[in-house]
């Protein structure tokens, strides 16, 4: 069964939650509407993809830990076969003018889709002027500021954790659908599993391990320089520091990919997000596409595909194995958890910080994808991304406007407007060439 979630879950996050809800809540009967609301809500507070979380989270809360583990590498499986296929692909045919004419259009698409996330995300969070505020305090920090994602969450927090004391009508937005104070009526149909410190320090030292032993052995091997143990301690970070969904992930991870340990470019991320985007599963996957390029770009002592596989492994290892940490060692605290105002503010004033970071993205992505040529510099302590004008690809920015269209307008769905921007804009391509 839940591989059939899986090989539906299009679309990012909502779309895979949506298909979730539709078959365990409404076709399989499985869990209440306020159960899987409540399990949701707190997927929704962790670092890391939400969708996948709350796949792990049903799983156990039916069939305790094996459930989960079933449930949560089944819905990545599909994902994570269709990428590794598509890296292999890409890394060995990107310079062939009909891999490159398919990308043409999925680059421009995708951005209409960031944007479309923007919207979404901003209507749910934004709810009065003071996130408004923050939003905008965000996206100027990391796009001009070039301040660090992890430093914006946790000012985001801690203004949350202040401003509910003093203003909690302001930060006590609601998540998911459900209020802070809804709770659980149906029965529990999973393990009874008391929350105890020595239960606690169990679960957190076997999934450490987990975590850290291969790219210890990495490390010892091939030293801590290596791009295998640099992009498994990359990842790691991004496991623990990104909250705010599968979004805010990608804008932390295209950042740091692409500007400071240039594993590839910025038209390489965009091609990796429209691979996820057009494949089953979670949307994060597309880290697997940047571990595979960085690797398979630096690859001694290996052969260059053999790293890529190596590099795609330790990023998929290094980011989904915390999910299983925080479901595992988090679910029987829950009820606590869902009643904390101070969480809840906290979180509030996190997603509409993550509005703005992810508006970061928009922009990042929208001048890569209309000019050939972006140059960054700086100015009086700013950070400027300045275009140049004759190298602007009008074909992109048209297929870009049609994506809009699509999107916006004429109400297509994610998959139909990837398919038929991907259509156009290899015709365009190939009509340049």
């Amino acid at each position: 069964m839940w591989l059939r979630v899986a090989a539906l879950s299009f679309g990012g996050p909502a779309g895979q939650i949506a298909v979730m809800h539709r078959i365990l809540v409404e076709e399989k009967r499985w869990v209440s509407e306020e159960r899987f609301l409540h399990a949701l809500n707190y997927c929704m507070l962790l670092p890391g993809p939400e969708a996948q979380q709350l796949a792990t989270y049903i799983g156990w809360l039916l069939h305790g830990t094996a459930g989960g583990l079933a449930a949560g590498i089944l819905f990545v499986l599909p994902g994570f076969v269709a990428i590794m296929t598509l890296s292999i692909l890409y890394a060995s045919y990107h310079d062939t003018t009909a891999l490159a004419a398919l990308f043409f259009g999925l680059k421009a698409a995708v951005l209409a889709i960031v944007i479309e996330a923007v919207v979404r995300i901003g209507k749910r969070a934004l709810k009065n002027r003071f996130m408004v505020g923050i939003a905008a305090a965000a996206f100027l920090a990391i796009f001009f500021l070039d301040v660090p994602f992890p430093l914006i969450v946790l000012g985001a927090g801690l203004l949350g954790l202040l401003g509910g004391r003093v203003l909690p009508e302001i930060f006590a937005t609601p998540r998911g659908g459900a209020t802070a104070s809804a709770a659980v009526t149906d029965e529990l149909t999973g393990p009874a599993v008391k929350p105890t410190a020595a239960r606690a320090l169990r679960v957190a030292a076997i999934f450490i391990v987990l975590w850290g032993t291969p790219l210890a052995l990495l490390a010892l091997w091939l030293g801590s320089s290596h791009v295998l143990v640099r992009e498994g301690v990359f990842f790691s970070k991004a496991a623990v520091v990104t909250f705010g969904g599968a979004y805010a992930v990608l804008a932390y991870i295209a950042q740091q990919a692409v500007e400071t340990y240039g594993w590839l470019a910025p038209g390489e991320m965009l091609d990796g997000l429209g691979m996820a985007e057009t494949t089953p599963g979670p949307l994060i996957m597309v880290v697997q596409f940047v571990g595979f390029l960085g690797a398979y770009r630096n690859p001694e002592p290996f052969t260059p595909l053999v790293a890529g596989v190596l590099g795609a492994l330790m990023t998929v290892w290094v980011t989904f194995v915390p999910c299983f940490l925080w479901i595992f060692l988090g679910a029987p605290y829950i009820e606590r958890l869902r009643g904390s105002r101070s969480l809840t503010a906290a979180l509030s004033a996190i997603t509409a910080a993550v509005v703005g970071v992810i508006l970061n993205l928009a922009v990042w992505f929208g001048l890569h994808v209309a000019f050939g040529v972006v140059t960054e510099v700086h100015w009086h302590g700013l950070r400027l991304l300045v275009p140049d004008p004759h190298t602007t690809s009008w074909a992109s920015v048209a297929v870009a406007a049609a994506a809009f269209v699509m999107l916006f307008r004429l109400g297509w769905g994610m998959v139909s407007t990837l398919a038929a921007c991907t259509a156009a804009g290899a015709m365009l391509y190939l009509l340049q060439v």
